[in-house]
Order: C-alpha cells, then sequence, then structure tokens
C-alpha cells in the first residue's frame, strides 16, 4: 500500500500548482548563488512559517522534530494539514539535508497522528525525495 504522503505519478493538478507557487516564490525570494537550506510549513503565498538554522548551527533528529512540530501546530490549531517544503540551493540530487528533513517531518507527524511528507524545491523545480517524482523547468514564469 503506498504512503499517501508519497507524491506518486499522476500529481493530482491542484497539488501541481501549489507546489509550482513554491517554486515560484522561492525563485523570487532568493537570488544568491550559495543560500541555505529553509524549512517552510503552511502554503506557499499564505505566510508560511520559516526555519533556518544559523551558519555552523547543529541540528540532530530529536532537535528537528522539535522544530517540525512547532511548527506544524499552529496550522493544526486551524484544522489545517500544512505543506511542508524544504527550500535550497538547485541541484537534482537528493542532499543530506533532503533526508534529514524529511525524516523528521515523517517522525514528527507520526507523533501528531498524521501522515505527512517533504518537498525540495529549488529555483528550478520541486521534488520529493522519497518517490523521485517531482517537476523541473529551465525557465519558469508567473501565470497568474
Amino acid at each position: 500500500m503506498a504512503d499517501p504522503a508519497t507524491i506518486t505519478e499522476p500529481v493530482p493538478r491542484p497539488l501541481q500548482k501549489v507546489l509550482r507557487r513554491a517554486v515560484l516564490e522561492h525563485a523570487a525570494a532568493e537570488q544568491r548563488r550559495h543560500h541555505p537550506a529553509v524549512l517552510n510549513v503552511g502554503l506557499p503565498g499564505l505566510g508560511p512559517r520559516r526555519f533556518c538554522p544559523e551558519p555552523g548551527e547543529v541540528l540532530d533528529h530529536a532537535l528537528r522534530v522539535d522544530v517540525v512540530q512547532a511548527m506544524l501546530r499552529r496550522s493544526l490549531e486551524r484544522s489545517r494539514v500544512p505543506l511542508v517544503w524544504l527550500t535550497r540551493m538547485d541541484g537534482e540530487q537528493v542532499w543530506d539535508c533532503d533526508v534529514d528533513w524529511s525524516c523528521a517531518v515523517r517522525a514528527a507527524g507520526a507523533e501528531l497522528g498524521l501522515s505527512l511528507g517533504l518537498v525540495v524545491v529549488t529555483r528550478r523545480s520541486w521534488r520529493d525525495p522519497r518517490s523521485g517524482v517531482g517537476r523541473t523547468w529551465k525557465r519558469l514564469r508567473d501565470r497568474s
């Protein structure tokens, strides 16, 4: 049986639109070539909560889980299950931070009784690190 938190093909159109919006927002907001990975919880365009560790700050698994749970609580108080995504520098391969945050999101969700996954967003793409499903654009334009 497939995990409902894992994105599989065909990707539902509403989810494609939300993830495309996340890529557009990240591309517009982050112009630096090198920038830290930032955890986002909420919905793109609706003031998501963000967490960016300080440079050199080392987070273990338990602390990452605590961070995710704290960020999730606000959305859950409003009876919404949010999207959780990690914005980072471009790159198609799976990075260590993708795996670290993905594990923390799944653990935090399990402790809260939710099936949650993580989507990795760059300035040109989004990808589910567990399934590998994603979309990439050479030139992304805002259609709104």
